[in-house]
């Protein structure tokens, strides 16, 4: 069980991945049914299939790479919830020999996972609404999480108990936690929207930018055939991505306080060790974010930035469970 979630977890981040990548290559609707791919179980490469999906949906012109991108991210999913159906299995299997076989986890990762299916199914029926793209984010990057503290539950750390100084720690570690979700979810509206590029300049944005802030259309979801490529005006799409900057000082303040308090009161290695790598992917993903500005949003840098977004959850995840078993 321990392998399969080990293994579970590392297609989760290659899902997250593959995600991004398909976002940002505008490929979401590379596929525009589901669960196949133009009435096909994967792309329709010869002449006569490629024809025959291009009549059945002639609104769709068929791109074979962006097909490719969408299919590829659709079977790694798959195969990450066939991972976690076992997983679950094997939890029901186990608990009957082992008491302490953790259970309620694996089979509310399977709930998870299965509505996480509908969120992908939801994305392309309505054409990327941006909700439901976030929503899906959102989900994938629970997965990742509820895995990873599967994973620390199956390992079973052993801590020394009973260190005080450790407990005023705990309730700031999940504050860090939330903060950082917050602003995935940011992120994740951000990108859903398209609104990536909608200011191109460091600090601030250029321009009279301030008066143009439009926070109650920023935040709603416009009536639109199709939201692809966005159905925000600039205005909405640059308040977006304000908020997402302001997002991300906020979190490095409140990550920032979490490392100078956990390394002034942990005597833990193993927790010291947890703060390092929160540290290293929080320093990682601010200078992925402002690379993103300075080169326009490269591809490499952008998959990247949701990479690193995914395992600085994961450090305080990990973070916050080995500060509860301390304290």
């Amino acid at each position: 069980m321990r392998t399969l979630v080990n293994l579970s977890l590392i297609l989760a981040l290659v899902v997250i991945v593959l995600g991004a990548y398909t976002r940002l290559t505008d490929a979401g609707l590379g596929c525009p049914d589901w669960p196949g791919c133009y009435g096909h179980l994967s792309v329709p490469m010869d002449v006569d299939k490629a024809a025959a999906a291009q009549a059945l949906f002639p609104d769709s012109p068929l791109e074979h790479e962006k097909a490719w991108n969408e299919m590829i991210h659709r079977y790694a999913a798959g195969t990450l919830g066939l991972f976690i159906l076992f997983i679950a299995i094997s939890a029901l299997v186990k608990a009957r020999k082992h008491a302490e076989t953790p259970v309620k986890l694996p089979l509310f990762l399977l709930a998870l996972v299965i509505f996480q299916a509908a969120l992908g199914m939801w994305t392309v029926t309505l054409n990327l609404q941006p909700l439901v793209v976030m929503g899906h984010l959102l989900g994938g990057f629970s997965t990742l999480a509820l895995l990873y503290l599967l994973r620390l539950r199956l390992k079973r750390i052993h801590l020394p108990m009973g260190d005080a100084k450790m407990r005023p720690l705990a309730s700031f570690a999940l504050f860090a936690l939330l903060v950082v979700v917050a602003q995935i979810a940011l992120g994740g509206w951000v990108a859903a929207n398209y609104a990536a590029l909608a200011c191109t300049d460091l600090p601030i944005c250029e321009g009279d930018w301030q008066s143009q802030l439009d926070v109650a259309g920023a935040f709603s979801v416009p009536e639109a055939v199709t939201y692809q490529y966005g159905a925000h005006d600039y205005a909405e799409r640059m308040t977006m991505h304000v908020a997402h900057r302001i997002g991300a000082i906020i979190t490095l303040i409140v990550v920032g306080i979490l490392l100078w308090r956990g390394f002034n009161r942990a005597q833990s290695a193993v927790i010291r060790s947890s703060l390092n790598w929160v540290g290293l992917a929080l320093v990682v993903q601010i200078a992925l974010g402002l690379s993103n500005v300075i080169f326009m949003l490269p591809l490499s840098v952008a998959v990247a930035h949701n990479l690193v977004g995914a395992l600085l959850l994961l450090s305080l995840v990990g973070l916050n469970y080995k500060i509860v078993r301390h304290a």
